[in-house]
C-alpha cells in the first residue's frame, strides 16, 4: 500500500514541493494524500486503502504530536504488538496496522524492528530530537530511498519524487551502468542515479544534525537440523505457509492471486482460498503461455480464473512507460509481462497475492542442481580442471566448452546470481565510456564471506537471497504492481517461513530428485502430482523470437545506431550481436535486451541530455 516522500526543509516552497513530490508517486495511492511541514521537515504520502478504510490517513502522530509517521507496507502482526503497546499505557486513535510502528518506536525504539512481522518502509520523524528515523522490511519488498544534496537529505518509495525537488542534481552514475550490463539490475548500494543510494533489506537509517548513520537489525542463517524426517519437515511447512498465507489475506478489501503453471503461484492460490485469480500469455504456443494450465487449476480449486494474452504491439509500445515506473534499467523481460497481470488484476480487485521468494528460500532455481550434477568431474583435482577451464576459454565458441569453463572456475567465481549478462571483458569492450565499476566477484565477496563454511547450494541461495531476489524479483514486483495501484503481497517471504527454511537441511531442499523437494511434498497436499512436480520455468517471454522479425529487430537496430548509444557504446559491436542473433549464429537475446532497456531508460530520464 501506499507511497512516501519527504525531506529536511530548507526551502521557502516546502509545502508546494512537498506536494509535487506526492504527485509524481500518486500511482502507489490514489485513494488520499496527507502531508505534514514545518520549519524542520516536510512529509508526504499516498494512500491505497487497504485496512481501517475510513481512518488510515497518514501522516500519523502519537499521543502529544511529537512523533510523525509516513508508512509504506503492511504489518500482519500489528494486533498482537497492538495489545502489547495498550497494556504498556499507550493510547491509540485507529486500528490501523500504521499506528503501531509509532508506539512500538516510543516504546523499543530501533528494538522494535524485529518483533515486525510484515513488508514495510517507513520514517519517522522525532521532533523533540529532532531526528529521522526510518528502516526497510527483513527480505526488501517495499523500496526506500535516500540522496543527501546541497545540504538536504531526501526520502522516498520511488526515485523519481527526487527530480522535483530543487536541491537535487539529476546524474548519470555510470558505475551503475557498466554493473548492470554483468547483474542486469543495479546491484550496489548507490542507483543510476548519482548521488541517489537504497535503503538495504533488513536496514534502519538515522538522521540528525546532517550525519547519516544506518544498521542491519535481522539476517538469514542458515543452520541445519538433521533430526527431523522429511514427513516432520512437510507438515511443518504446510503449516507454517499456510499460517503465513492467512495473515497476507488480513484487509478490508476483496484479495486475489497470480497464478502461473509453476508451483509457487499454484499452492499460494490452492491454500489462500482467494476468489480469483489472474493470469497472462503470449500467442498460442505453450511455450509463452500458461493460461490454459491457469485456468484448469482454477477449476481444479473450484475459482474463477481471469485471463489476457499480451500482444507484441503491446508489450513493446508499453515498455518506455514501464522503464519510467521502474526508476532504474531493469533488463528482465518478465518484468513487463508482470506489468500487464498486474494491470489486469487491478481492474478487479486491490490485493494480489504472488509467489515470490520461493525458489530463493526453499532452494527452487534449476541451476541449484549443479553442484550435485557436476560432483563426478569435481572429482578431477582443482588444478587440472582450471587448466582445462581456461584452455577452453581460449577456444571459438562451442557447444559444451561453457561446461569445461564454468567448472574450472570456483563457485564464487562463476556465480554471481541467476543472470549473468556480459563478462568483464565483454562489457569493456562493449563500453566506449570508462568507469571504476568494480569487477562481480568484488560486489559478491561480502555475501560470500558470511556463508563461507556452508555448501554450495547454500551459498548460491544467500546469494540470491540479498542480491537477485531484491535488486531484480522484488524490484520489479514492487514497480509493476504500484504503477497499477495494487498491492502485492507474497507470503512465501515471511520472517516465520524463512526461520523454518533456515533449519532444512539442503538434501530437503535440493538434490538429484528435484528442486524445492521439500516444500514440493508439502505442495502436494493442494496441488495435484503434475503442478508440485513440475520444472521451474520462470515466467517464458519470447523476446528471442521477436528480435529475429523485421519489425522489432529494426526498431532495436535503430536505437543501437542512435546518438544516444553512440555516446555510451561501441555501436559496431551491437548491431553484430543482433544480427548474429537474428541469423541464428547464437542467442543473444538477453545481451541485445539489457543494452536496449537501458537506452530506452535513459531516454525516458535523460531525454534532454543529448542536447
Amino acid at each position: 500500500m501506499c507511497g512516501i516522500v519527504g525531506f529536511t526543509n530548507r526551502i521557502s516552497d516546502a509545502d508546494g514541493v512537498v506536494e509535487r513530490m506526492m504527485e509524481a508517486i500518486r500511482h502507489r495511492g490514489p485513494d488520499s494524500g496527507g502531508k505534514y511541514v514545518d520549519g524542520d521537515i516536510a512529509m508526504g504520502f499516498r494512500r491505497l486503502s487497504i485496512i481501517d478504510l475510513s481512518n488510515g490517513s497518514q501522516p500519523l502522530f502519537n499521543e502529544d504530536a511529537s512523533m510523525v509517521l509516513t508508512f509504506n507496507g503492511e504489518i500482519y502482526n500489528y494486533q498482537s504488538l497492538r495489545e502489547e503497546l495498550i497494556k504498556a499505557g499507550h493510547r491509540f486513535s485507529t486500528a490501523t496496522d500504521s499506528e503501531v510502528l509509532l508506539h512500538g518506536y516510543e516504546e523499543w525504539g530501533k528494538d522494535m524492528l524485529p518483533k515486525l512481522r510484515g513488508m514495510f518502509a517507513f520514517v519517522i520523524w522525532d521532533k523533540n530530537k529532532k531526528e529521522l528515523f526510518g528502516a526497510r522490511d527483513f527480505f526488501g519488498i517495499k523500496p526506500l530511498y535516500y540522496a543527501e544534496m546541497d545540504g538536504t537529505f531526501m526520502y522516498g518509495s520511488e526515485i523519481k519524487s527526487f527530480l522535483l525537488h530543487p536541491a537535487f542534481k539529476k546524474e548519470l552514475n555510470t558505475t551503475a551502468l557498466e554493473n548492470y550490463l554483468t547483474f542486469q539490475y543495479s546491484p550496489c548500494v548507490e542507483t543510476f542515479f548519482k548521488g541517489v543510494f537504497k535503503l538495504l533489506p533488513a536496514h534502519w537509517f538515522a538522521y540528525k544534525d546532517g550525519k547519516l548513520s544506518t544498521g542491519r537489525y535481522w539476517d538469514i542463517n542458515f543452520d541445519p537440523d538433521c533430526e527431523p524426517t522429511l514427513d516432520q519437515w512437510v507438515d511443518s511447512i504446510s503449516e507454517t505457509f499456510k499460517n503465513s498465507v492467512e495473515a497476507h489475506k488480513i484487509a478490508d478489501v476483496e484479495v486475489g492471486s497470480f497464478l502461473s503453471s509453476g508451483v509457487d503461484s499454484s499452492y499460494v492460490a490452492a491454500v489462500a482460498n482467494v476468489d480469483k485469480t489472474f493470469t497472462v500469455g503470449f500467442g498460442e504456443d505453450e511455450k509463452y503461455n500458461e493460461i490454459g494450465y491457469a485456468k484448469e487449476f482454477s477449476k481444479y480449486i473450484g475459482k474463477e480464473n481471469i485471463s489476457k494474452i499480451i500482444t507484441p504491439e503491446e508489450y513493446w509500445d508499453n515498455f518506455p512507460k514501464i522503464q519510467y515506473h521502474m526508476d532504474e534499467p531493469l533488463a528482465d523481460p518478465a518484468a513487463i509481462a508482470l506489468y500487464f497481470v498486474c494491470k489486469l488484476a487491478s481492474e478487479r480487485v486491490k490485493v494480489v497475492l504472488s509467489g515470490e521468494g520461493a525458489d530463493e528460500i526453499f532452494g527452487g532455481y534449476n541451476i541449484y542442481k549443479e553442484p550435485d550434477d557436476v560432483a563426478i568431474y569435481n572429482l578431477i583435482p582443482r588444478p587440472i580442471r582450471r587448466c582445462i577451464g581456461k584452455c577452453a576459454e581460449k577456444l571459438p565458441a562451442h557447444r559444451g566448452l561453457n561446461f569445461l569453463i564454468r567448472r574450472g572456475k570456483d563457485l564464487e567465481e562463476r556465480f554471481i546470481g541467476n543472470a549473468y549478462i556480459f563478462s568483464e571483458k565483454e562489457r569493456k569492450a562493449l563500453l566506449k565510456i570508462k568507469t571504476d565499476a568494480p569487477d562481480a566477484k568484488e560486489i559478491t565477496k561480502p555475501f560470500y564471506d558470511k556463508v563461507k563454511d556452508c555448501d554450495n547450494v547454500t551459498k548460491m541461495q544467500y546469494l540470491d537471497l540479498n542480491m537477485w531476489m531484491t535488486g531484480d524479483i522484488l524490484l520489479k514486483a514492487d514497480k509493476m504492481s504500484m504503477s497499477n495501484s495494487l498491492e502485492l503481497r507474497v507470503p512465501f517471504l515471511d520472517k516465520e517461513v524463512m526461520a523454518l527454511a533456515e533449519r532444512i537441511p539442503k538434501k530437503y531442499r535440493v538434490n538429484k530428485e528435484n528442486t524445492k523437494f521439500a516444500m514440493r511434498k508439502a505442495a502436494l497436499r493442494a496441488c495435484p502430482p503434475l503442478t508440485a512436480n513440475k520444472k521451474k520455468l520462470g515466467f517464458p517471454v519470447p523476446i528471442r523470437v521477436w528480435l529475429k522479425e523485421d519489425e522489432y529487430y529494426n526498431r532495436v537496430k535503430k536505437m543501437f545506431l542512435s546518438e544516444r548509444a553512440e555516446k555510451f557504446f561501441n555501436t559496431e559491436r551491437l548491431v553484430a550481436l543482433l544480427d548474429d542473433h537474428r541469423v541464428g549464429k547464437h542467442d543473444a537475446s538477453r545481451k541485445i535486451w539489457t543494452v536496449y532497456t537501458f537506452l530506452v531508460w535513459h531516454e525516458v530520464y535523460f531525454k534532454d541530455d543529448l542536447k
